[in-house]
């Protein structure tokens, strides 16, 4: 397989060379964008609430999220990993619009069954959240009902974990109408298990309207309120899967048609933040919104474009992976996730200037192989090149067979990784010799969009392809073969 370059020296001149082209890159022209703009100019308001308004008294865990405490426990692996991942965890809180006051770290064989951290590192966490004014703290891991409520006892704040850290910035992020569904689902699955309410008030029992109680659609007077809010959250978990699932007919309507004419696909997964729609921008003109933010893209963007011998495939943009993505999600998701799943190559987006790059592909690698893609040819793109160690690129492109260095910022590889797209294309199964008569410019055009074009010729009779199609194609043409 053909490499960028040859040696280590030729390798890293063009990255000085990218470094440098970089330097002048115009920064203004990300922040030209609405979206982007638009976005930047909202804030949290606090007291404001998207709480579900049918679940009656019900404790939503609303996420203030204004300044907060983070707090990891280290049980396997090194230092430095964990570190890492306590890293990550400050880039989410920030996505959520949090600020990060504190961060902690604890080493044990196991997370607390109690409070997921020690009984001392718990008083050292309370005189951090005092010393702060931290009204939150983010625990690096899910964390069960009975831990939360036993920690937040204990440094008397709110305490929140990583999966809803989460799905609260899945919720801020989402667009489209089938997005919202998705986390709405997402997060009422995650709430479910989760639910309490003010003290003792959602264990009294409840009777009939008449007893002054939950009214029409209770189950009676031996119905507690807690039990009626948990049937209340299933009914719109129901309500929620079936909008979903109409949804999808659409989707699946759109994906069908480009089987029929036999058109590629290409995914562009990974990482999030790993440049999957700035590569999807560069590639296709998209226009799609490019933050340095996490989880900046939850709707996938499905674009058409071209091989340079002018056959027709998709690239989609996919909603970014992450370590320890809440299978809530991966469930909510998992009709956006079948761009994925039904691609013929998916197109892996490494950032080359992560401390851990190998980390993140195993942990996308894995939810791939969660949603039933690994069988999927693979090409690994390793990003931002104009600011990553050369050592990393090298030892990525050295260890990943079919791998390809690049700068979506700067264009630096980026017709390698097009030039590898394009052969990585499924090859169509027959060969045709056909003169197409001029007045049937509708079939040339089939044959340039459809099929990959081997030699092309003007006769006197009309026009001489020699190709490579589809089963579909050659029968439609096959009277002028």
């Amino acid at each position: 397989m053909k490499r960028p370059h040859d040696t280590d020296d030729e390798f890293e001149s063009l990255l000085r060379e990218s470094a440098r082209v970089a330097a002048d890159y115009d920064q203004g022209e990300e922040d030209s964008q609405p979206e982007l703009l638009e976005r930047q100019s909202l804030r949290r308001v606090r007291g404001f609430s998207t709480e579900l308004q049918d679940i009656s008294e019900a404790e939503y865990r609303q996420l203030q999220l204004e300044k907060v405490v983070l707090v990891g426990v280290w049980t396997e692996g090194s230092a430095e990993m964990a570190e890492n991942s306590l890293a990550e965890l400050k880039a989410l809180a920030e996505t959520a619009g949090s600020e990060v006051m504190e961060g902690l770290i604890q080493r044990r064989d196991k997370p607390d069954p109690s409070t997921y951290i020690g009984s001392g590192k718990v008083a050292e966490l309370r005189q951090v959240v005092i010393a702060t004014g931290a009204d939150t703290v983010i625990c690096d891991g899910e964390l069960s009902p009975s831990q939360l409520r036993t920690l937040e006892e204990k440094v008397k704040v709110k305490v929140v974990d990583r999966t809803a850290l989460i799905l609260d910035i899945f919720a801020q992020h989402a667009k489209s109408k089938e997005g919202k569904a998705q986390v709405e689902l997402a997060q009422i699955s995650y709430l479910l298990p989760r639910l309490r309410g003010w003290g003792d008030s959602l264990s009294r029992q409840v009777g009939g309207r008449a007893a002054g109680g939950a009214g029409i659609g209770g189950r009676g007077p031996g119905e507690t309120k807690i039990e009626t809010d948990r049937r209340r959250i299933r009914d719109k978990q129901a309500k929620l899967r079936d909008e979903i699932k109409e949804m999808k007919v659409s989707r699946d309507t759109k994906r069908q048609e480009r089987r029929r004419h036999r058109i590629p696909s290409v995914a562009i997964t990974g990482y999030t933040n790993a440049g999957k729609s700035s590569l999807l921008n560069t590639l296709t003109g998209a226009g799609v919104l490019v933050e340095n933010a996490l989880f900046v893209t939850l709707d996938p963007t499905v674009r058409q474009t071209h091989t340079s011998e002018g056959r027709v495939y998709t690239l989609t943009d996919t909603v970014g992976f992450v370590r320890h993505l809440p299978h809530q999600l991966v469930d909510a998701f998992k009709s956006t996730l079948e761009e994925v799943e039904d691609a013929d190559l998916i197109v892996h987006v490494v950032d080359g200037s992560h401390p851990d790059p190998f980390e993140q592909i195993r942990a996308v690698r894995e939810v791939i192989d969660e949603i039933g893609g690994s069988k999927i040819p693979e090409i690994i793109a390793i990003n931002k090149v104009d600011v990553a160690d050369p050592e990393t690129i090298m030892h990525i492109l050295r260890t990943e067979p079919r791998s390809y260095a690049f700068s979506a910022r700067t264009g630096f590889g980026i017709e390698g990784l097009l030039h590898a797209i394009e052969k990585s294309l499924p090859v169509l199964g027959v060969e045709v010799k056909v003169v197409i008569p001029y007045d049937r410019g509708d079939l040339v055009s089939a044959i340039h969009e459809r099929g990959e074009i081997l030699s092309e010729d003007y006769l006197g009779e009309g026009t001489s392809i020699h190709a490579r199609v589809d089963g579909a194609l050659a029968q439609q043409i096959k009277e002028f073969g």
